[in-house]
């Protein structure tokens, strides 16, 4: 059986953003991608008696999505940091699309998305199909997913990446701070890679 390893990631210091906060947040990552990998060696261990083990493997996979869910999205989150911040390119092939899709509004909307009530993630996907970007909120980051839509930015609003820095009430600040802190270059080469 294949087991996870968690990525490095080549993060610079973040403005607004404290490295104990980055490095707390790096160790829940961590834990996403071990306790995945403790999952899966439990339910081949179970699978020898699935009568026996009903019920331990259906609460398994209950947590299997969750695990795994949190271990990829938070791989998107923190490599949208790495090479330090790079200005959005409104001349990009990303830029041009965001104009005709959010007419010069995306970052209010993806905003507004983030600072919803309660935790989640706020995230932005990109529809091959339907040649058009789908942002939505998923309260637990195993549920509420645009199915097979590739990624292109993902904002963790879960208490934990902005508590340490800006307390229960400093959502928006963290907001503004994660904005300010993009390398749109990762984004753009996302979006780019979704068009071939």
């Amino acid at each position: 059986m294949y087991a996870y390893e968690a990525k490095k990631f080549n993060l610079p210091s973040l403005d607004g953003i404290s490295d104990e906060s980055v490095k707390q947040h790096i160790g829940l990552y961590e834990g996403y991608v071990k306790n995945f990998n403790a999952i899966s060696a439990k339910l081949v261990e179970y699978a020898a008696d699935t009568e026996k083990n009903a019920h331990a493997l259906s609460e398994l996979i209950r947590r299997k999505s969750f695990e795994f869910d949190g271990m990829r999205l938070h791989e998107h989150y923190f490599e949208q940091f790495e090479g330090g911040p790079k200005a959005f390119d409104e001349s990009s092939p990303l830029g041009t699309a965001f104009a005709q899709g959010y007419h010069g509004h995306f970052n209010e909307y993806f905003k507004a998305i983030g600072s919803m009530r309660g935790p989640g993630w706020a995230i932005l996907y990109y529809d091959t199909v339907g040649k058009q970007f789908q942002a939505g909120f998923a309260g637990e980051q195993h549920q509420g997913h645009f199915v097979t839509l590739p990624i292109i930015l993902a904002l963790d609003v879960w208490e934990h990446a902005f508590i340490l820095d800006y307390g229960a009430a400093g959502k928006g600040k963290y907001i503004e701070a994660f904005f300010k802190n993009l390398n749109w270059g990762v984004m753009e080469k996302r979006f780019a890679e979704m068009q071939q």
